[in-house]
């Protein structure tokens, strides 16, 4: 819904909310649903309606629970309602206002650093707390006071109330980072109060009246910022850019101006903004966002103008590059199509409004912002939250490179008559393990990214991982595959539920960058040798239906389950763990050694 994309009218929002919420239960997009816990320290009534619209947008279909006013502290150390709901998420809305007592001037350093500790237990107890039931929290930091006493020492001097705000939120961050705290984030509105503007988000008379700690007309910016945690946190963020090319990563049309006459680098003003945003755009694969460019072009000027000598991206950073004339909405489908990722998980960049619209209208789901100006382009997109960042993985850091390595594989394959001949030249390893610590991130990453090879479709935050992790009536199996193109890294994760000799399948998942590698196969012989050693003799598998997984319906029937049960969205399947015969016999397995 156009209206929730930023850059969006938060006033508007707020007036149209009810139509608004209608429209998008209306529109028969598929939803999870999730509990989402708000536990306020000022009124949080508007903040939990504007923030279900955030949420519906991104498929995310909120249960909520609302504590009662400035109870939040009481509710998550003794509230039974809260233990029984049993979210799955626990957004904490506190802001400087829930500062129980700052430093005054006559206050020694010992005396500050003791009123710190005190501040930041109060907190602590609440999210271990939270944290040892298995949820996933969402914690405001602090924005900066109303008021300077000490005016710009006020920042500086321990006696500040800035400069306690600002220890105290480092304090939090400091929780955030430790190994402890998975499953914790920090919604920042220390920068959206700063961005919106500190005046104005300290609504001095919203506070006295309603006991609303910001401004009514800054809740859409809060709750848009809090659904971007939680979308990103099940999954729901996007995977790659799509970009355009004249006007867009450069100004002019090197088709008419040349590579001399384009604007970029710096020459002049335009050029230096152009330059800045290729810079943002090319920061984005550290994060494992798929760069990759479709132009209406001819391909030698787009090379051209990518070997630009102040060009900041090169041809080698994009995963494919399509430069031709034929309609943008077939490119982009085609550059889906050659990295086996689902459309409607790009976002592309265009300035051009009537290519826009043209990809919107033909592609549901992909996003094409308005990006306004070149000066615009990097904070339109940045706001929009597109690539949220609750975890990065080193497989985040080095996935540009597998794609360009799978598509080096693609290569190879076309030199093979036989296709078991091209899988044997791939000299394919994998280990085969047991859950371990230091592959949570990633794995709790896989559940929430894959949806094609995706059997029951099921959503995890990290803190749900570490459960399972530590469940002893669980069998859990991650495969990591390499070859002699490079590593995949983790591409495979089974959770199998124990149930007295039978075996629940509760997610079974591949990327789609090892389809048809035989890797499903390793998978499967080795759980069922962990099977066989738990005396387990009866595999359950489960199939749901989603918009993206139908290319695994019968995949059990090739395993040789038999299915028992049938409804329109779902089948389940039964396997004797006697009958089994290795499948396997391409791939080198290791690790599953004692």
């Amino acid at each position: 819904m156009n209206c929730l994309i930023y850059p969006f009218d938060g006033e508007y929002i707020l007036q149209k909310k009810k139509s608004i919420k209608r429209e998008l239960l209306a529109f028969g997009k598929l939803m999870i649903d999730k509990k989402v816990a708000i536990l306020g320290g000022s009124t949080t009534a508007e903040i939990k309606n504007i923030l279900e619209l955030f949420l519906l947008s991104y498929g995310i279909r909120p249960i909520f629970y609302e504590s009662e006013y400035a109870m939040y502290w009481q509710d998550a150390m003794f509230g039974r309602e809260l233990e029984e709901f049993g979210a799955d998420i626990v957004y904490i809305h506190t802001t400087s206002r829930n500062i129980s007592v700052y430093p005054s001037l006559q206050d020694s350093k010992e005396k500050v650093d003791k009123l710190l500790d005190s501040q930041m237990n109060h907190f602590v107890q609440i999210w271990d707390k939270l944290l040892q039931r298995g949820c996933t929290i969402i914690q405001n930091n602090f924005e900066r006071p109303a008021y300077r006493l000490l005016g710009n020492k006020d920042v500086s001097d321990y006696h500040g109330r800035s400069n306690f705000v600002t220890c105290l939120n480092q304090r939090f961050y400091a929780y955030a980072q430790a190994a402890s705290s998975k499953g914790f984030y920090i919604n920042d509105i220390d920068y959206l109060s700063a961005s919106f503007g500190l005046e104005k988000w300290a609504d001095i008379s919203a506070w006295h009246m309603y006991k609303y700690a910001l401004n009514m007309l800054a809740i859409p910016e809060l709750a848009f910022n809090v659904a971007n945690i939680i979308k990103s946190v099940y999954g729901y963020n996007k995977k790659a850019i799509v970009l355009d090319l004249d006007n867009t990563i450069w100004g002019g049309t090197i088709g008419d101006d040349g590579i001399d006459g384009i604007e970029l680098g710096q020459d002049s003003p335009a050029g230096q903004a152009y330059s800045e945003f290729q810079e943002y755009v090319k920061a984005h694969m550290d994060l494992g966002v798929l760069l990759t460019v479709c132009s209406k072009n001819d391909e030698e000027n787009a090379m051209a103008g990518l070997r630009h000598p102040d060009s900041r991206l090169t041809p080698d950073d994009f995963s494919v590059i399509k430069a031709n004339w034929e309609n943008k909405d077939r490119n982009v489908q085609a550059i889906a199509q050659e990295l086996h990722v689902s459309a409607d998980s790009f976002v592309f960049i265009d300035d051009n409004p009537a290519e826009r619209a043209i990809v919107t209208g033909q592609i549901p789901g992909i996003a094409a912002p308005d990006i306004g100006e070149v000066d615009d382009y990097v904070r339109r997109i940045d706001r929009s939250g597109f690539f949220e960042v609750t975890a990065v993985t080193q497989d985040d850091m080095t996935r540009g490179q597998m794609y360009r390595e799978n598509a080096m594989r693609s290569h190879a394959e076309r030199s093979f008559d036989h296709y078991e001949d091209y899988l044997a030249s791939l000299q394919m390893k994998a280990v085969i393990r047991d859950f371990e610590s230091i592959y949570l991130p990633r794995i709790a990453q896989l559940t929430n990214k894959t949806n094609q090879f995706n059997l029951t479709t099921k959503r995890y935050s990290e803190g749900d991982i570490a459960t399972i992790a530590a469940d002893g009536n669980y069998i859990r199996l991650y495969g990591r595959l390499q070859d002699r193109f490079g590593d995949n890294g983790i591409v495979s994760v089974m959770i199998g539920h124990k149930d007295g000799g039978s075996l629940h399948i509760e997610l079974w998942l591949m990327s789609c960058r090892v389809l048809k590698r035989d890797m499903e196969y390793a998978m499967f012989d080795r759980l069922v040798e962990e099977c066989r050693k738990e005396t387990i003799n009866k595999i359950i598998g489960y199939y749901y239906q989603s918009a993206k997984n139908s290319m695994v319906r019968e995949f059990y029937r090739d395993l040789g389950f038999e299915k028992t049960k049938e409804k329109s969205d779902s089948t389940v399947w039964e396997y004797k763990v006697a009958a089994h015969k290795e499948r396997n016999r391409i791939i080198m397995v290791t690790g599953n050694e004692e």
